[in-house]
């Protein structure tokens, strides 16, 4: 078998794999990326998630996520703003394509895609490196300095006996709010939250006739009726629209979500094989059903995902492989609970994380997405986590320790996906995209001063990483999230210190304590002209905009968001009556997402 040796070794090609990897090799450090498929970036491309939540304020927009955005911008023909359930809804190979061109800017990052991890090598309590397989059935055995185990299921885990948690955890056991207090038929049914195959429908037209889509063996349409009541089908399929009239069908509601014998999924790699097929015809009966309910103006999409010999995704319209909600979890140094990411009794964030021996905070990534758990016909009742802000809901912003990334009693290996150290009730906080990617950069940051320092990542000083996040000479990373302290202020990187140095400072309001007339909008005022209308105040915290000037859309009424603190500010202070206003329309939300005031 051949062998090779590498500082750092990252096994799987997920969100927070594809982050971890950029980051330590921009830091310095040779990195071998080691994907299963052929496209990097997990829930953010290959699995089809193209509408991501989360992370959507102008605030929380940094790191590599931030980059992320700021590339889509540039890259996605004809914008971002098509679905009502994100702002950034993308086609996933303009995704895919963003990873591969900066992985291969990177000359110390060699990426093999394609390519399975057989095995975890280990010295005692120490990981060493692991057995690959390529796609060819060749064998290579990789020796790295720290390990990172970005799979979409914590593979690395399991393979390598490291100390993880599958499933539930209760309520005696954290005294978490939303944790349930004993086992019932409910949990037995749903062992964690349920993946989805995600599959794209297109719009060909009015008196179109798309190809049928075939129902599955078994399929039964009545597992899907009702699907889109109280939405009515137009606003089921803008969910998550894309450019080109295409829709990402990822729908909880009597949808494609699929929970059928989850705990297959971490059994043998039959069963979980077994497990993917059924939630793939799972997705293709819920395609079909709405064709067969809407009609075949609507078809699969064409050409969105490349067919993989041998894999079970046709491609197609289908992603290629399932988004995982949930994985085995490490047992790390630190356990995140729900109670550590709930906001403060009457505030809007929640605190940071502290080092119990330093007193600073441990934080080394935020995020700020609500509570979300997803097991068909379930509504578990969830702690709230939400809050009205720049016209509309948002999830209170959070820190996440370093000590979630570090087992407990293993040396050589980090995690970087959704298999951190956090119990079964936050992870339906801490899954999501734009959190993994931050979690991604912060590990492989880690992972490359460990190298330089030659030291263990439980050795590690946080505020050493910490002051490199901040300090990231391309996406710097902020690890204090403050509605109103975005990335262009001249004081964002003194705050975040601050904060960061003195955790019990960081206020509930999860704002920073500037007098508010120093809240600007510093953007440049665009060149093309605005939209004139009336604005409407029925609440405090609704602004609803009704268009007057020459427009198609003349006379009718929109909601007005923002992502930007001073525009947030503006809005809440002006008073109704005539307003001009600059920003981008999504038709499908019924909001235009306002850049400039006038």
């Amino acid at each position: 078998m051949e062998r090779v040796r590498t500082d750092v070794l990252v096994v799987g090609g997920g969100t927070g794999a594809t982050a971890a990897a950029l980051t330590a090799a921009r830091r310095g450090a040779s990195v071998i990326l080691a994907s299963e498929g052929p496209w990097l970036g997990g829930m953010l491309t290959s699995a089809g998630v193209c509408a991501p939540d989360g992370n959507e304020l102008l605030a929380f927009q940094t790191g590599i996520w931030g980059e992320f955005l700021r590339a889509l911008e540039r890259r996605q023909p004809g914008g971002l703003d098509h679905g009502w359930v994100s702002f950034f809804a993308y086609e996933p190979a303009v995704g895919a394509a963003i990873f591969a061109d900066w992985v291969a800017a990177e000359p110390r990052l060699q990426w093999w895609p394609n390519c399975a991890c057989g095995a975890v090598l280990r010295t005692g309590d120490r990981v060493i490196g692991a057995q690959l397989v390529q796609a060819d059935g060749r064998g290579i055995e990789v020796e790295a300095a720290i390990v990172l185990d970005g799979t979409e299921l914590g593979e690395v885990l399991a393979l390598g006996e490291i100390p993880h948690r599958w499933g539930w955890d209760w309520e005696p056991a954290w005294q978490e709010p939303s944790a349930p207090t004993a086992p019932s038929d409910l949990t037995d049914r749903y062992p964690v939250q349920a993946p989805t195959w995600v599959v794209y429908l297109q719009d060909f037209g009015p008196g179109a006739i798309a190809p049928i889509i075939e129902p599955p063996d078994n399929y039964d349409p009545s597992v899907f009726e009702g699907a889109w009541d109280g939405y009515g089908p137009e606003d089921f399929l803008t969910y998550g629209r894309i450019a080109g009239d295409r829709f990402m069908l990822n729908w909880p509601r009597r949808g494609n979500d699929y929970a059928t014998d989850l705990n297959r999924l971490v059994q043998s790699p039959g069963d979980r094989a077994a497990c993917d097929r059924e939630a793939l015809a799972h997705s293709q009966g819920f395609a079909h059903f709405i064709q067969s309910q809407l009609g075949r103006r609507y078809g699969l999409a064409v050409d969105l995902f490349p067919a993989v010999p041998g894999a079970p995704s046709p491609g197609g319209a289908f992603a290629l492989h399932p988004y995982y909600r949930e994985s085995r979890r490490l047992r790390g140094i630190e356990t995140v609970l729900e109670t550590d990411l709930l906001p403060v009794a009457g505030g809007f964030a929640a605190p940071l994380p502290r080092d119990r021996t330093t007193g600073r905070s441990s934080a080394i990534a935020i995020g700020n997405y609500a509570n979300d758990h997803h097991y068909p016909g379930w509504d578990l009742p969830l702690a709230p986590k939400s809050r009205r802000w720049g016209g509309r809901w948002t999830g209170t912003p959070f820190g996440l320790p370093y000590g979630c990334l570090v087992p407990e009693a293993i040396d050589g290996l980090l995690v970087c996906e959704k298999n951190i150290s956090v119990s079964h009730m936050a992870n339906g906080v801490t899954r999501l995209q734009p959190t993994v990617c931050n979690l991604g950069q912060a590990a492989g940051m880690a992972a490359a001063l460990c190298i330089e320092r030659r030291c263990q990542p439980r050795d590690l000083p946080v505020a050493l990483l910490q002051d490199a996040l901040l300090n990231d000479p391309i996406a710097p990373a902020a690890i204090a999230p403050c509605y109103d302290l975005t990335r262009d202020r001249p004081d964002w990187q003194r705050w975040q210190r601050y904060y960061t140095t003195y955790p019990d400072a960081y206020p509930a309001s999860g704002n920073t304590p500037i007098a508010p007339q120093t809240l600007q909008n510093i953007r440049p005022i665009p060149h093309d002209r605005p939209l004139r209308g009336t604005l409407k105040r029925p609440d405090p915290d609704t602004y609803r905009f009704q268009i007057s000037g020459p427009h198609d859309l003349m006379g009718q009424t929109f909601s007005l968001v923002t992502l930007d603190p001073a525009i947030a500010q503006q809005l809440q202070q002006r008073p109704a009556g005539p307003i001009a206003v600059w920003g981008a329309i999504n038709r499908a939300g019924r909001w235009l997402r306002v850049e400039h005031l006038a």
